[in-house]
C-alpha cells in the first residue's frame, strides 16, 4: 500500500460528543458558565476555544489516499495551541529531551514560590505585569542565595514555570522552580552542595518575601 498524502481545506469528521477527549468535555460542559462569571482575557479565550476544536473536525482536515486502491483517510486537524494537551505531546517529549542534554552531575531541587490569598485580586487586575515581577522575584532570590558559600557559591541553572491555579483549579498564582544544586563559581569551577541540601526553605521565604513587598511598594507609589 502507497499512501499518498493530501492536505486540503476540507471540514473533517465531527467528533461525537460521547467521544471526545476527557479535557473537551470539561470545557464543554463548563465553558460557557465560567466565562460568563470571570470575564476571561483573550488569552485564555483563544487557549478555551483552541483545545474545544482542537481534532474535533471543526478546523478542517488532512486526507490519506492509498495510491493502489483509493482508500481514505481522514485526520482531523489539531489546533498547535501551546495551552492544549491534546496535541503537544510530541513537543513536550523534544523539549524534555533537549533539557536532559543540559543537565549537569548534581542533585536538583523542586522549589515553589506563593503568595498570600489577599494579594490575589491584585494580581488578577494587573497579570502582566505581576506574573512578571513574580518571576523576577523568584529567580533573584535563588541566584543571590546561591551566590553565598554559605549555600553554594556559585551560578545554579533554574527552570522557572508560572501557575495562576490552585489544585482546585482556584485562582492561586505561584512560581515552580527546578534547581540544580550545582553550577558555576566566580573563577569557573563546577560546586556542588553538600549532603543533597540546598538553601532552608525559611531563609529562601524571608528573602522573597522582602524582594516582593519592596517591588510592590515601588509600584504603587
Amino acid at each position: 500500500m502507497a499512501p499518498a498524502a493530501l492536505s486540503a481545506p476540507l471540514t473533517g469528521w465531527e467528533v461525537p460528543a460521547m467521544h471526545r477527549l476527557k479535557i473537551q468535555q470539561v470545557f464543554d460542559n463548563a465553558w460557557k458558565v465560567y466565562a460568563a462569571s470571570f470575564s476571561p482575557s483573550p488569552v485564555q479565550m483563544k487557549a478555551a476555544s483552541s483545545i474545544m476544536a482542537c481534532k474535533s473536525g471543526k478546523l478542517g482536515c488532512n486526507v490519506s489516499v492509498c495510491a493502489d486502491c483509493g482508500h481514505m483517510d481522514f485526520h482531523n486537524n489539531s489546533c498547535r495551541n501551546r495551552n492544549c494537551p491534546n496535541c503537544q505531546a510530541l513537543l513536550k517529549e523534544l523539549w524534555i529531551d533537549r533539557r536532559k542534554a543540559e543537565v549537569i552531575d548534581a542533585p536538583y531541587f523542586h522549589v515553589v514560590f506563593t503568595i498570600p490569598a489577599q494579594l490575589n485580586p491584585l494580581v488578577y487586575a494587573n497579570q502582566a505585569l505581576l506574573y512578571s515581577l513574580l518571576h523576577k522575584c523568584s529567580a533573584q532570590t535563588l541566584l543571590e542565595l546561591s551566590a553565598d558559600r554559605k549555600f553554594l557559591g556559585a551560578t545554579p541553572g533554574i527552570i522557572q514555570v508560572l501557575h495562576t491555579w490552585g489544585q482546585e483549579l482556584n485562582f492561586h498564582p505561584h512560581i515552580h522552580c527546578i534547581v540544580s544544586g550545582g553550577g558555576l563559581s566566580k573563577d569557573g569551577k563546577l560546586r556542588i552542595c553538600g549532603n543533597g541540601f540546598f538553601i532552608p526553605a525559611k531563609v529562601l521565604a524571608s528573602k522573597f518575601r522582602g524582594k516582593l513587598l519592596a517591588s510592590l511598594d515601588s509600584l504603587y507609589k
